[in-house]
Parts: structure tokens; sequence; C-alpha cells
């Protein structure tokens, strides 16, 4: 075997690994933008969470009784008063 066919063999080689890594390439950058767009809606729901919680919160600390009213009635102004 000549040497010009040894190198063209391997230039040949040379070219299909580098196809080769393209193509690894082009799928990994892929990969990349899918994992960024789930780490983005990831944030965004965490978000929205935190925000429900906070509400959550002041509508649960909000309350100072029962659905109906407050926990204790309130005194007649005449009962409360001393004269």
């Amino acid at each position: 075997m000549s040497l010009r066919t040894i190198v063209l063999a391997q230039m040949s080689e040379i070219r299909e690994l580098h196809d080769a890594d393209r193509r690894r390439q082009a799928v990994i950058l892929e990969m990349l933008k899918a994992d960024q767009r789930r780490s983005t809606e990831m944030r965004e729901l965490r978000t929205v969470d935190h925000t429900r919680q906070q509400q959550l919160i002041q509508t649960l600390t909000g309350r100072q009784g029962p659905v109906g009213g407050p926990v204790q009635p309130e005194l007649p102004a005449e009962a409360g008063s001393s004269s």
C-alpha cells in the first residue's frame, strides 16, 4: 500500500470523524436548549408557587375567627361602659 493511499484513507477517516462530531454537537446543543427551557419553566412555576403560598398565608392569617364572624362577639356600647 502506497503512502498516498494511506494518507487518503486517513483523511477520509478524519472527515468522517469531523462529520460525526458535528452531528453530536448539534444533538448536544438541542439538549442544552431543552434543558434551558425546562429550567425557565421550573423557575416560573416556583415563582407562581411562592405567590400562591403567600396568598394562602395572608388568607389564613388574615382571618380572626370562623368564616361567619369574629372570634368573640362585640359587647353593646352600653354594656361595656361604666357610668
